[in-house]
């Protein structure tokens, strides 16, 4: 297939890797063309611009920052050469900002099918993505020939919106677990408890969670470095949540305290680190200097 690909961030690119190594032509375009210029030396076409990108393409991805770079670059972007198109919207969107997306895309001749993903760079180029679509069955069957390339099974949860829900309710899981285990790690070290004991009782409890032990060398280590999820989008993502939770008539105010604490990490410097970078600000005040 011929597939223009719109972003080229951590997991943009990595899709885009995944899709020439499965064969099939990728016209790429982003605001920032430098970053297009490890998949142009993969194999990708360039395109000056969005519409050039689209033209003649069979399926339009964008894996964009957020909801409002995504209906640029499709509505004002591509704008009516979305006519007869088919968009997989990949990115981590808000709800509604998906729904409205689709029905803006439908009005110019487009159609429109989100499939947010659950992984990152490494699953992206192995292909093991967890992959959530939400939207018209006739499309999503259209579209699992290409998907199965990024996916084993991709899963279908209803109508647009849907799987944008499910996957902001899996983000907000990273970012309360990962909170929760920081805070628990940085009491019991305060606290002189040695680590092993606490991390033996804890692995073998109902409470324990592999991204526990995923994260602890990094958390133990501070190295933040390197990331394929930063910390900036787990604060971008929270906050979509708990406007999904405030829509729903939900009380998600236990959550405004997280929401607080990562914006922080743009002053601490944080916000393109490893979102694991979070322990940095559970920390709070430094340990007591040892007296003179």
């Amino acid at each position: 297939m011929t597939i223009a690909l719109f972003g080229t961030g951590l997991l943009g690119s990595a899709i885009g890797t995944r899709l020439l190594e499965r064969g099939h032509a990728l016209r790429v375009w982003n605001r920032s063309p430098e970053r297009c210029a490890a998949l142009l030396a993969a194999g990708a076409r360039s395109a000056a611009s969005p519409v050039e990108a689209a033209t003649g393409a069979d399926w339009l991805i964008t894996v964009l920052s957020d909801g409002p770079a995504t209906a640029a670059v499709l509505l004002d972007g591509v704008g009516t050469a979305l006519e007869g198109r088919r968009v997989l919207q990949m990115g981590t969107i808000g709800v509604e900002e998906s729904v409205t997306l689709a029905a803006a895309v439908m009005a110019r001749g487009g159609r429109y099918l989100e499939a947010p993903v659950l992984g990152s760079r490494p699953e992206a180029l192995a292909g093991t993505l967890q992959l959530m679509a939400g939207g018209p069955c006739d499309l999503l069957e259209e579209a699992l020939p290409l998907l199965r390339d990024l996916a084993p099974e991709p899963r279908h949860l209803g109508d647009v919106g849907s799987a944008m829900a499910t996957k902001l309710a899996l983000n907000q899981l990273i970012a309360s677990l990962t909170h929760a285990f920081s805070l628990s790690l940085h009491l019991v070290q305060r606290q002189g408890v040695a680590l092993e004991p606490f991390l033996e009782l804890l692995r073998g409890s109902a409470l324990y969670a592999p991204t526990f032990d995923k994260k602890l060398q990094r958390e133990l280590d501070g190295d933040y470095a390197n990331p394929n999820f930063p910390t900036a989008h787990l604060r971008k993502d929270l906050g979509l949540f708990l406007e999904a939770a405030a829509a729903a008539g939900l009380e998600a105010s236990g959550l405004v305290g997280l929401q607080e604490l990562l914006r922080g990490a743009t002053a601490a410097g944080l916000d393109g680190l490893d979102y694991c970078a979070l322990h940095a600000l559970t920390a709070g005040r430094a340990a007591a200097a040892t007296p003179d």
